[in-house]
């Protein structure tokens, strides 16, 4: 059986292998080691990054990572360094993972969700008159529809901003710790918690702040919901505006997932090995980082036809199972996906017809994957 040296991989650079590319161009790593694993007939390559690390992006890979939890675990993975991340559900491996979801799923259904629409829909900003960027619009008004969807509008606005802000800037800032910052934000929850399990109400909050940890959940589920839904926003504003023939509400729908198609949020997905696996003859060994991307998987030519156009019509078509991950997959799919979905739906609905004047859509990858910006947009 052969080992990981067995498996293609990008160029390294001599000394740190890819941790300098991976720090400074990701995706033009992971596109280069996509590339040399097709050419060599497989669909795994290895990254040197300190430990045994190992991409995949086929079908095949996703289903066996994300349907495995056993052997493919959270704890560990890149979630753990981030503080805004590193808690909740999403740390939770299995058995404990399951009852977990489950104590959380309803107030994150469809049914729950459907009776906050018209409270987020009533918090959204209104359009400019003028130009605008739709990158900057996109990032206020999903702070607001956030607010209203967990906290009915009552969590202080300054320090939801303060406290989501850091996300947004390039690795390794959303690493950092922010003691004070953390302990602000958890005042702040135990006091909208309180008043939620004295009081009632309807929103998130009020769905949480009953459970074990649930405020942790809150504050967790919340931080991955900003910036996840601002950036997928964001590409759809600036699609819709370059390619009016897709606003309007029959087209949405499709238009969204093609979005999340080219540019998913969670651009790269991380598991550790809690066992050796075998790969195509290949030894993985137990502790090894394995990765999947849905990014690649979205932009891979053997699944799509002009992998890297913008054509909302493939949607007419069911997707290649297992291709198409933007919420993740298997018993951990997002927790969020129908809430970031209900969102962005409703801006897309109250939208006036746009016209794009100028921007730089390029996605640029840190904790999540965003446009390069700005994206400069106007009324039509």
């Amino acid at each position: 059986m052969r080992g990981l040296d067995a498996l293609p991989e990008p160029p390294t650079r001599p000394g740190n292998g890819h941790l300098q590319d991976w720090a400074l161009s990701p995706l033009a790593l992971i596109e280069a080691g996509a590339l040399a694993a097709r050419r060599s007939g497989g669909d795994v390559f290895r990254l040197r990054l300190g430990l045994p690390a190992v991409v995949g992006a086929s079908p095949a890979w996703n289903r066996r990572l994300l349907t495995d939890p056993g052997t493919f675990v959270s704890a560990g993975s890149f979630s753990r360094v981030v503080p805004y991340l590193a808690g909740g559900v999403i740390l939770t491996d299995a058995p404990g993972h399951a009852p977990r979801r489950q104590l959380m799923n309803p107030g994150f259904g469809r049914a729950h969700l459907a009776a906050l629409e018209a409270r987020t829909r009533a918090a959204l900003p209104a359009v400019p008159d003028g130009e605008f960027d739709a990158l900057a619009w996109a990032d206020h008004a999903v702070l607001r529809l956030l607010n209203a969807a967990y906290f009915g509008g009552e969590f202080d606005p300054g320090l939801l901003h303060a406290f989501l802000a850091p996300l947004r800037r390039p690795f390794p800032v959303p690493a950092w710790p922010r003691p004070l910052l953390f302990l602000r934000v958890d005042a702040e929850l135990r006091r909208l918690g309180h008043a939620r399990l004295t009081a009632g109400g309807d929103d998130l909050l009020a769905v949480l702040a009953p459970l074990p940890g649930g405020l942790v959940e809150a504050r967790v589920s919340l931080a991955a919901a900003h910036d996840t839904t601002t950036h997928a926003l964001a590409y759809a504003l600036w699609h819709v505006a370059r390619e009016p023939q897709w606003h309007v509400p029959e087209h949405h729908p499709a238009v969204l997932r093609e979005v999340l198609r080219l540019y998913p949020p969670g651009w790269m997905g991380s598991r550790r090995l809690a066992r050796d696996v075998t790969w195509n003859g290949v030894r993985v060994p137990r502790g090894a980082l394995a990765l999947y991307s849905p990014y690649l998987s979205g932009r891979d030519p053997a699944l799509w036809d002009a992998p890297l156009d913008f054509r909302p019509q493939r949607w007419a078509d069911r997707p290649p199972p297992w291709a198409y991950l933007p919420f993740g997959g298997g018993e951990r799919v997002c927790l969020g996906m129908h809430l970031a979905q209900m969102l962005i739906h409703g801006v897309l609905g109250a939208l006036p017809p746009l016209r794009a004047v100028r921007g730089d859509p390029a996605p640029l990858p840190g904790l999540t994957l965003g446009p390069r910006g700005p994206l400069v947009v106007r009324r039509a």
